[in-house]
């Protein structure tokens, strides 16, 4: 009996403390909260995703997410550094902890996470290397670009997937490498190469910014598959947690029609769903360690995911990229998060 006695009170302490639903203060938020601000870790300027304009001011998707973040903690989208690092240097500037997060279009792969020491949270954008070239050179599809010269930048995965797929289709090609993907670019721009390979959306965004956009053809095949997403330092649970449910409360307002402009509206709203995503019913943002509205203080401070979406490389940018993938599950993509209960 004595024995039973045991097990049923070790038992009842185990659910005691999940039950109990308050996160474990991590040492990320410990040093974010004590510096007043999050450190983001973004490219060193690519339209739609990070890019400062001439004033400093940082715009695209994955500032948007560093905004929503700051958003949660602080009620305060402001509340952020933004740290530009190369293709090279920003895994080491994650690892050293110069950086809270990287938010810079970075792909997951298994080895990255494996080796690296680092957790990628979510996608945020599917998207796969494509071609970029000049239409003058009357190239129609990816096959056509045997001995090509190709601008490639050095550490990012792209280096590999042009290899693979010459080597798949038996075709040569002259690698032109340079350390940044502002170099990279700018070499293609100066003729330094024949074709400039990047993300399908880095190569629209680059083509945007050229002095004769419709001189140049993003050619239609993707040659890799690219998920892009923030990553965090291994080993802080409450912090990956934070970042994951930031992009997930993004996606589920979209999802539940909760938008910037009504978001204040919506709290009468009887709908259950959007009740606990706004924090009327249940407090679960206590189990992130954050306050009942944490999901409000989101979309109202920077809109949901669509919103987020169509601003910086949608139909309300100069970029345009459709959302295919990228469209809620609910019409055919493949953006979908956990339900907020």
């Amino acid at each position: 009996m004595k024995y039973h006695h045991r097990i049923w009170a070790a038992s009842s302490l185990v659910l005691g403390m999940f039950a109990a639903g308050a996160a474990t203060a991590g040492p990320t938020m410990d040093k974010i909260k004590a510096r007043g601000a999050i450190i983001c870790g973004v490219s060193q300027g690519i339209a739609g995703f990070s890019i400062p304009d001439s004033t400093g001011k940082w715009s695209g998707m994955d500032v948007d997410l560093c905004r929503g973040l700051a958003a949660a903690v602080f009620d305060d989208p402001n509340k952020v550094q933004y740290s530009p690092l190369s293709a090279k240097d920003r895994f080491t500037a994650l690892q050293s902890s110069a950086v809270d997060l990287l938010a810079r279009n970075t792909t997951w792969t298994m080895q990255r996470e494996a080796s690296l020491g680092m957790n990628f949270a979510v996608v945020n954008f599917y998207d796969g290397n494509s071609f970029m070239t000049k239409k003058s050179l009357n190239v129609k599809n990816a096959r056509d670009l045997g001995g090509a010269s190709i601008c490639v930048t050095a550490g990012t995965t792209m280096e590999l997937n042009v290899a693979d797929f010459f080597r798949a289709n038996q075709l040569k090609f002259e690698p032109v490498v340079f350390v940044t993907a502002d170099e990279t670019a700018k070499a293609y721009e100066t003729g330094r190469c024949d074709v400039l390979i990047a993300d399908s959306s880095a190569n629209y965004s680059r083509r945007a910014q050229l002095q004769k956009p419709d001189d140049h053809i993003v050619l239609p095949e993707l040659i890799s598959k690219e998920p892009l997403g923030p990553a965090v330092r291994q080993g802080d649970d409450q912090w990956l947690n934070i970042v994951k449910w930031t992009h997930y409360a993004m996606i589920n307002a979209e999802e539940l029609g909760v938008t910037k402009a009504n978001v204040v509206e919506m709290r009468s709203s009887t709908n259950p769903e959007i009740r606990r995503l706004l924090g009327l019913e249940g407090n679960l943002g206590e189990g992130l360690g954050l306050s009942k509205d944490w999901a409000d203080r989101i979309v109202r401070h920077v809109g949901n995911y669509g919103e987020v979406y169509d601003r910086n490389v949608g139909q309300g940018s100069v970029i345009k990229i459709e959302r295919t993938t990228n469209a809620l599950w609910t019409k055919g993509g493949l953006q979908y998060a956990p339900p907020v209960r």
